[in-house]
């Protein structure tokens, strides 16, 4: 009886076995259009943006949203956003300071974005006094309240 047991496995995996590869071969062709369309996607400019009012060590309001620049969207200043950091070459720091008063009251905020711009990696943190001294400094980037 064993025997035929494996007689019966053996008919199963020659005929199984070819219907299984062609299944999996026919799985990868659209993970492998998705896989390109995805290296493709990731050429264009785009930042992972956070703004966090109150003390980051006590777990303040955080918020945050994808900036993609082809086209810009993501929040309500993205074109804004986008033009600036195409300017700067995509350093936030390179973002021209805006002539403002801000008042002195420390409320801070702490920003963060990650990303790629022209194929080059983006890791930037920085907290400032308040929201005033943010938007003077990075411009429309971490504008997420509109």
């Amino acid at each position: 009886m064993t025997h035929s047991i494996t007689k019966a496995a053996s008919r199963w995996l020659r005929r199984g076995l070819p219907v299984t590869a062609a299944l999996l071969l026919a799985g990868a062709v659209p993970a492998q259009a998705a896989q390109s369309s995805l290296r493709h996607a990731d050429r264009s400019d785009w930042l992972y943006v956070t703004v966090t009012h109150g003390d980051t060590r006590s777990g303040g309001d955080t918020r945050g949203t994808l900036l993609l620049c082809d086209p810009p969207h993501g929040h309500s200043r993205a074109a804004e956003a986008c033009a600036e950091l195409r300017t700067a070459r995509g350093d936030i720091r390179g973002i021209p300071r805006k002539e403002v008063f801000c008042s002195m009251i420390y409320a801070p905020v702490t920003v963060q974005a990650r990303g790629e711009w022209q194929g080059r990696a983006v890791d930037y943190t920085e907290t400032f006094a308040n929201a005033c001294e943010m938007n003077a400094r990075t411009g429309g980037v971490f504008a997420l309240d509109g």
